[in-house]
């Protein structure tokens, strides 16, 4: 049975009985359906509507979905915090925690465009891709890019700045390609515009569309993606380098991509962000092997080309991957189990809730 299509809610909710009619519960006679456990669902779909793309044999809870998002999230979030904190305390010994002048860096910006208002919600950005002020600009000038009118299919994240830019993709007529939520039910969501009415674009470009409208895939599935557009807290225009948020998703995913054919290093990697996001002190060389630096940056005013001469990663890197991530992270687990079972040979893990140590970068 395909395990793409189970979603694991770990609060108590009502389904309506339209979904009863139709839901089967995947569970032994054993298992517990206590209000701690957590419950797997699997919701059977026989047909696609050709004029929405809505499954149309479910009634899809948005509202039990989107407040279970929202929860994580902020757990998440909350997790980030404490740990940003501290790191940020550790600044002055990177000995012992070599990348906490990354944080030092996040905070001031995230610091920055509030205390400026050049933030949008939802706010406070802290500890987010942050929304800002002239996003559907910078997507405007994503959308003008010889690359993307080139383009057939477009990885793009699912966070609040870029949404303007899933529009782009999906109203062109492009294949939208976008990650599930943190990775959490599964792994990517593919969108047809053909599937697509004017009326649901819009919302098939917020998660609760994506999980209404969207095409789950495996790691199996064979498709080339032309382009990537990543968030980022902050990045330097002279060398590419990028900071995330810190959870490291957008690096799992581009791994993943890698992993399965569909891109490789000519893959053009974009951001857009506001001018206040460009910073000029990030160290390449301490940056990690698995961080991902971009080649064009769109911010409300202005394209750059970055020319980064910054080695983009070549798969997942096992050894840098932590028990807790690998843990979080369904595809992840088993992908691994795959890879072991095909080679015969266990892969390694990372260290334990830290990091890894730094990967010196050399110039190409």
């Amino acid at each position: 049975m395909d395990s793409s299509n189970l979603i694991r809610m770990t609060h108590s909710f009502t389904l309506k009985p339209s979904i009863l009619a139709k839901t089967h519960y995947l569970h032994s006679s054993s298992m517990s359906l206590s209000n701690k456990s957590p419950r797997l669902f699997m919701l059977r779909t026989t047909s696609r509507s050709s004029s929405s793309g809505a499954h149309n044999n479910v009634s899809f809870d948005e509202a039990a979905y989107e407040a279970e998002r929202l929860r994580l999230d902020a757990k998440a979030r909350q997790s980030m915090a404490e740990t940003s904190k501290m790191e940020i305390q550790n600044s002055n010994s990177e000995e012992n925690d070599p990348k906490a002048w990354k944080w030092v860096i996040r905070k001031r910006i995230w610091d920055l465009m509030e205390a400026q208002n050049f933030a949008q919600n939802p706010r406070p950005v802290h500890h987010r891709i942050p929304n800002f002020v002239g996003a559907s600009a910078a997507a405007d000038k994503f959308g003008e890019l010889e690359v993307y009118r080139n383009s057939q299919c477009v990885k793009v994240n699912p966070d609040s700045p870029q949404k303007q830019v899933r529009f782009l993709t999906l109203s062109d007529g492009k294949k939208l390609l976008t990650p599930q939520p943190r990775l959490r039910t599964g792994f990517f969501s593919v969108l047809e515009s053909s599937l697509l009415t004017p009326s649901t674009i819009r919302e098939a470009c917020t998660s609760v569309g994506v999980a209404k409208y969207g095409n789950p895939i495996g790691l199996n599935e064979k498709l080339k993606v032309d382009l990537i557009v990543i968030g980022s807290v902050g990045v330097d225009p002279r060398t590419g380098a990028r900071l995330g948020k810190g959870e490291g998703f957008a690096e799992l995913e581009y791994g993943m991509l890698r992993y399965m054919g569909a891109i490789d290093d000519s893959t053009p990697v974009v951001t857009t962000v506001h001018d206040c996001q460009l910073v000029d002190d990030i160290p390449v060389e301490k940056l990690l092997i698995h961080d991902v630096p971009v080649d064009i940056i769109c911010t409300p005013t202005q394209v750059i080309f970055t020319n980064t001469p910054i080695p983009k990663p070549q798969g997942i890197y096992w050894d840098k991957l932590s028990p807790e991530k690998l843990g979080q992270i369904r595809i992840l687990r088993e992908l691994k189990s795959k890879i072991e079972r095909e080679t015969g040979q266990k892969l390694p893990s990372g260290p334990s809730e830290k990091l890894p140590p730094t990967a010196q970068r050399r110039r190409r």
